[in-house]
């Protein structure tokens, strides 16, 4: 069952994790939206932040869990960004994959 996240990013630029490695590197709401599907979609982002640790083979495989069905959207509404992502992903999965792609500059505006 898939879960629905509204997102805020209030302000774009400082939309960037703390490793620059794995932040978002869009600037629109649509390459914002591409980003976080691909994070939610693949295993990409998981892959090289599990080469940033320290015991790179003891890191839970299940925090590489996808859903190859995700889905988002995004829309710029005057200086924020707005994305509504549709998965099947646990929050706090969810919610590590926001936090490696934009820091600690979202909101989440409502789940459904």
């Amino acid at each position: 069952m898939s879960v629905l996240y509204s997102i805020s990013l209030p302000d774009p630029a400082k939309a960037r994790g703390n490793d620059p490695r794995l932040s978002f590197t869009a600037s629109g709401a649509d390459a914002f939206a591409e980003q976080l599907q691909a994070a939610l979609r693949t295993p990409e982002l998981f892959e090289r932040w599990k080469a940033t640790q320290d015991e790179p083979d003891d890191v839970d495989p299940g925090l590489g869990a996808v859903d190859p069905n995700a889905t988002v959207t995004g829309k710029q509404s005057d200086l924020r960004i707005d994305l509504v992502a549709s998965t099947s992903l646990p929050g706090d999965l969810f919610k590590q994959r926001l936090r490696m792609l934009a820091g600690s500059h979202w909101e989440l505006r409502d789940v459904r």
